[in-house]
């Protein structure tokens, strides 16, 4: 027992031992007036005024914030998880932002990584959550840094760390420039932006035509944000977005990418389109929204892909962007495949053609990620299968790893008048029935409707030679 006492009282003074020595660590090796003015500029919101529910907060979130300010560090829950908890909503994701270091931050948490070039960010790990955890970040225009802009004005790098105030002034948004300590349920706020969300506001902070140029990615991030939180746009952030729109185009294709992905599975997606050609972000500078906005043949159907899409976010269902993309692409790969067969191609061999076509053809513009064009294709090759209704082909289809994501597509096909309902309401109670049911629908097909392929010639083999 008294080893045991012992031991425990030892343990206490190593341990806050350690957390002074990381202190003192943090601060030589950060620049001398990092936390100098932190917080000093800032309106300290208590709990009964901000009203936020911490039953809506992550518990890895939680930890992540207790284990660096037990370490001596400064530590917040920042950004949209803040703005989102002000909204009484609940988060998808949690950051935290700190005083410490990546490599500070890696020491304090067993199960983390340090990760990305352009700013160095810490994964913490805690069971299946993973909060990212960012240091202050500071000024671009240090004196010392060089090519950090573009001449667009652009930022090119900006891998710079700094204090709490300036990491405030780097955030877009003033609902974004929030800092909440779950230990203190305190709201740490630089730029008004709670009472800019009382008021159902985005505000950009600083200049908005300096801020756009130097990330043009924040015209898509206004009007996504506007849409799906239901806040208006400020005047002043809203008026230059037309004018400078073509900024889009100097930005990486990849990121722009990932940014309207973002966008269309917002749960937002027919009110985000609507929004972009509005301030004119469409006309070749985002393919993809170029896709969506001109389908002469397919409008109703891309229409109903997005109202679907909404629908399934907002249920809080999950949601394929490879479905997605194979609903905005379908109908090229229509007007492809009655090429290929009125040039003589059967019609599964012409089908593999179209889409090897509008693959290879938007893989250029979209930069697909291969895992979501893989889908995609899967999901156009089984549309043939759901109109080859005889033998044992049907029950080979509802065994098939795609099946589902295959017969919502057909729906949506039925839906938009493209193929029969007909077919579709036959689907649906093939699947729900019982063995000799399912025998009951293939025998009371008409005959019409049971297509089938011609059988495939077997070739002879050659005898061996002898």
């Amino acid at each position: 027992m008294i080893k045991k006492l012992l031991q425990r009282v030892f343990s206490k003074k190593d341990k806050s031992a350690k957390h002074e020595t990381a202190k003192q660590n943090g601060r030589a090796n950060k620049p001398a007036d990092t936390n100098k003015n932190a917080g000093h500029s800032a309106k300290r919101i208590a709990s009964k005024t901000h009203g936020i529910d911490r039953r809506l907060l992550s518990n890895a979130a939680v930890k992540t914030t207790e284990g660096l300010q037990k370490a001596g560090f400064e530590a917040y829950i920042v950004g949209g998880a803040v703005r989102d908890l002000l909204l009484k909503k609940r988060p998808k994701d949690f950051d935290v932002a700190t005083d410490a270091t990546p490599e500070q931050v890696n020491r304090v948490f067993r199960r983390s990584r340090i990760i990305g070039r352009r700013f160095r960010l810490v994964h913490v790990m805690f069971g299946d959550e993973t909060i990212e955890v960012s240091t202050f970040r500071g000024s671009h225009l240090g004196e010392s840094d060089e090519n950090q802009v573009a001449d667009s004005g652009r930022i090119l790098r900006d891998n710079v760390f700094g204090n709490q105030e300036e990491d405030a002034v780097r955030r877009d948004f003033t609902a974004n420039a929030l800092y909440y300590d779950p230990a203190t349920e305190d709201v740490l706020d630089f730029h008004n932006g709670v009472p800019d969300i009382q008021a159902g506001i985005l505000k950009m902070i600083g200049d908005p035509v300096t801020r756009y140029r130097e990330d043009p990615v924040r015209m898509l991030r206004a009007i996504r944000l506007s849409a799906k939180l239901g806040l208006k746009i400020d005047g002043a952030t809203e008026s230059p977005i037309p004018k400078l729109a073509t900024l889009l185009n100097d930005v990486p294709p990849s990121r722009l990418f990932d940014e309207m992905l973002k966008l269309f599975l917002s749960g937002h997606a027919i009110e985000s389109v609507i929004q972009l050609r509005k301030h004119g972000l469409h006309h070749g500078l985002l393919p993809l929204l170029d896709v969506v906005l001109e389908q002469p043949i397919g409008a109703k159907f891309v229409n109903l892909a997005l109202k679907n899409t909404d629908a399934r976010v907002l249920a809080e269902k999950p949601v394929s962007p490879g479905f997605f993309f194979a609903t905005l692409l379908w109908h090229e790969v229509l007007v492809a495949w009655q090429r290929y067969q009125k040039q003589g191609n059967r019609p599964i061999p012409a089908l593999h053609m179209a889409m090897t076509e509008v693959s290879d053809i938007q893989a250029e513009k979209l930069a697909i990620h291969k895992r979501y064009s893989t889908t995609m294709k899967e999901i156009w090759g089984l549309q043939p299968r759901f109109e080859m209704r005889v033998g044992k082909r049907p029950f080979g289809l509802l065994e098939h790893p795609r099946y589902r994501a295959a017969y919502d597509f057909l729906l949506l096909r039925c839906e938009s008048g493209e193929v029969p309902m007909e077919l579709g309401e036959w689907w649906t109670k093939f699947a729900e029935s019982h063995a000799d049911e399912r025998l009951t629908l293939l025998k009371n097909l008409p005959a019409g409707n049971q297509t089938e392929s011609k059988p495939r010639r077997r070739r002879r083999r050659k005898p061996p030679s002898q």
